[in-house]
């Protein structure tokens, strides 16, 4: 019976680890939808959403079932608790993905972004959905070390949203309202994605050593409200 319950909880980290991936090639194609105005990437983006909530909640069932038939205790039982955790942070990231691949169609036919911020966003897409695929790493090694290491990358992520209001907020800024509403957007979807990656890989540190590590702070002191 033990094996049987390793088995299945190797295959559960396995599968966290793959949504995560997935998460993170939504955001790259998203960001890609969003310089190249691609439409059809886009509509791929908000489409493999539904798909992606629907395989997360595969994933929380079967945490639900092997808590109930199998009733694990010490390090099985916190693989069950993150990946419960890992499933909400990876739903939000799916999300936070869509949303950008709205804004791209939202905003055609003039779906590209101002070159002045052009490269801001570029860089923060690019990190975003790498912290993704080391945050999908941390999970397949089970390193206890990953959240710090993925903390310090996601500084660059921070400093980069400040550049991005900087730009948004100077007396030179061109292009109107709406287009600088949709960027600040943009910037904070990039932020909150990052936020979550190096979240899920802090619960890997919990779940290696059965101790929390220090969280990613959700809300700074003037800073652009969130809703995800």
């Amino acid at each position: 019976m033990r094996a049987a319950l390793h088995a299945e909880l190797n295959a559960l980290i396995a599968n966290l680890a793959r949504m995560v991936r997935l998460a993170s090639s939504m955001m790259n194609n998203a960001s890609i939808a969003l310089h190249q105005g691609d439409l059809a990437l886009a509509a791929r983006v908000i489409a493999e959403d539904g798909e992606t909530r629907a395989a997360l909640d595969g994933i929380a069932r079967r945490c639900i079932t092997v808590l109930a038939l199998q009733a694990p205790v010490a390090r099985d039982l916190r693989v069950v608790v993150v990946a419960l955790q890992v499933v909400g942070h990876v739903r939000r990231m799916a999300a936070l993905a869509r949303h950008i691949a709205i804004i791209t169609r939202l905003n055609h036919p003039n779906t590209k972004v101002s070159g002045t911020v052009r490269p801001v966003l570029a860089r923060m897409s690019l990190l975003a959905s790498q912290l993704a695929e080391d945050a999908a790493a941390a999970i397949e090694r089970q390193d206890p070390l990953c959240g710090d290491r993925l903390a310090v990358a996601d500084d660059e992520v921070d400093a980069l949203h400040r550049r991005l209001f900087a730009i948004l907020f100077a007396e030179d800024w061109s292009h109107g309202v709406e287009q600088a509403v949709h960027t600040a957007l943009i910037g904070r979807h990039y932020e909150r994605f990052a936020d979550h990656a190096v979240s899920i890989a802090r619960q890997v540190h919990y779940l290696t050593t059965g101790r929390m590590s220090r969280p990613v702070a959700v809300q700074t002191a003037g800073a652009v409200p969130c809703w995800l």
